[in-house]
């Protein structure tokens, strides 16, 4: 499979992510965020694990235990806190700053090349994602920010270390399914005491509530996380991080399709400005690939 199939098939999962606020807010109770996002990881996560039958050894506990909270726990944590106390256009603004963290912890732990074309791509799509989502009257509210950064730094760490951890010489891989399950159980069962000491017991659940936690559970968790973690697994951080601008993107299309949302000339521009900064973000990293094999190349004949 080529890196462009890769990659097209890794965009699925922020695209599909996109369709969580609607599912969230039209078909699943109110008020139980800790809860909801406990559900949406754990059940999917054992059912995962029925299927690879596969359970960590050695230094790999820590590591799921790790990477479950900040890709799963501590990030949907802090995001739910930011949506909470910050509008919606800002908390997902904050949280596009998460590609642009992703390039410079990726030189820390990965040792990776800064590109200024990089940079470039994620200052733009932060920016068109601005002017996709802010309004002149979003309010600001410290706790609600410190959060949105929180949550943003929480996911650009946890996206870096799944590839450092992935691909460690020597040792034997985990496949990406392995990986999801593990991740998902860790994630869930961190979520778990939360759930029931800050939040009531859920409401008695209507065939809509259910439907709904079936799609962000096997679809929206599982099925995605499986395609992020397999293209992150094959992909640099820098090619992978980008398309999580896809998310607001396809969010505001399926508001406007779906629920009858207006957008103005200036979300369309954004929406533009976004995709040409995957665009960009995919070209950098395409010249950076292209530059290392080069410098393979040129060392072997000489």
């Amino acid at each position: 499979m080529s890196s462009k199939t890769i990659l097209m098939v890794t965009a699925m999962a922020p695209i599909i992510w996109g369709s969580s606020y609607l599912v969230t807010t039209e078909f699943l109770p109110q008020g139980y965020p800790l809860t909801l996002a406990m559900l949406r990881a754990l059940p999917v996560g054992v059912l995962l694990l029925m299927f690879c039958r596969q359970l960590p050894t050695g230094s790999w506990w820590l590591k799921v235990l790790v990477l479950g909270a900040l890709n799963f726990s501590i990030f949907w944590w802090l995001l739910f806190v930011s949506a909470y106390r910050l509008p919606g256009g800002v908390a997902a603004t904050i949280s596009a700053i998460q590609p642009l963290l992703v390039i410079f912890l990726a030189r820390l732990f990965l040792g990776t090349t800064i590109r200024a074309t990089a940079i470039a791509a994620a200052v733009i799509g932060l920016a068109g994602v601005a002017l996709l989502l802010l309004t002149p009257n979003g309010a600001l509210d410290n706790i609600g920010l410190m959060a949105g950064v929180g949550g943003a730094v929480s996911m650009a760490c946890g996206t870096v270390l799944s590839k450092r951890w992935m691909s460690v010489p020597g040792e034997k891989q985990v496949s990406p399914l392995t990986f999801t399950a593990w991740q998902l159980i860790s994630g869930g069962l961190l979520l778990l005491p939360a759930a029931m000491v800050l939040e009531p017991a859920l409401p008695s659940l209507s065939a809509t509530n259910v439907l709904g936690f079936v799609y962000l559970g096997l679809i929206g968790a599982g099925l995605t996380y499986l395609l992020w973690f397999n293209g992150l697994a094959k992909l640099s951080p820098a090619m992978i991080a980008p398309l999580g601008f896809l998310s607001p993107v396809t969010a505001v299309l399926i508001g406007w399709l779906a629920l009858n949302q207006s957008l103005t000339p200036l979300q369309f521009v954004g929406a533009g400005i976004v995709l040409f900064s995957v665009w960009l973000s995919q070209r950098s990293a395409s010249e950076k690939n292209k530059f290392q094999i080069d410098e393979i190349n040129n060392k072997q004949f000489t």
